[in-house]
């Protein structure tokens, strides 16, 4: 899991038990390398590796991941955590795009449907997303700009019927 840099660790078990606890971002250690530290409030040792990667936009940024098996490598930690990645990204699509949080039911077997519902539609998105190679946000906003388009289009229609009637055939 990734680890947010404010919070706290100590380095050995002696210094947990002493209540020495150094901001994670206060520590050094290259990218890739692994350090064994324990975190505040969890009993036991974590495996902590730091990740550098470039951002689309050129910019550098950091991960600071978390294992609880010390044995694993410290290679293998960002592809384990590249998997787990798709995992956060389908709960977010399936809550946001697909509607799942917006539930208005309240019986269990509406409750149901509606998650049915909800993963049907997250499907279809996923196979409208495939062939224009965009995701489910780009195509949802590119949905949004077309409703929208269209509203203003009927609008527009509606205004310049309107400024053709006479005023006074319209409050008759």
């Amino acid at each position: 899991m990734p680890l947010k840099s404010n919070r706290r660790v100590a380095l050995s078990a002696q210094d947990r038990d002493r209540g020495r606890w150094k901001s994670l971002a206060s520590l050094e250690f290259k990218a890739g390398a692994a350090l064994t530290l324990y975190l505040e409030g969890v009993p036991f040792p974590l495996l902590v590796v730091r990740e550098v990667f470039t951002n689309e936009d050129g910019s550098q940024g950091a991960l600071l991941l978390a294992c609880s098996d010390t044995a694993v490598s410290a290679s293998a930690l960002w592809p384990l955590s590249q998997k787990r990645w798709k995992v956060e990204e389908y709960h977010k699509s399936l809550k946001q795009n697909a509607a799942l949080a917006k539930s208005p039911t309240k019986l269990p077997h509406t409750q149901q449907n509606h998650v049915f519902a909800s993963l049907l539609a997250f499907c279809k998105l996923e196979s409208c997303c495939i062939p224009s190679k965009t995701n489910h946000f780009a195509l949802k906003a590119k949905l949004y700009h077309a409703a929208l388009s269209s509203a203003f289009e009927q609008l527009m229609l509606l205004k310049a019927r309107c400024s053709l009637t006479p005023y006074h055939t319209l409050t008759a």
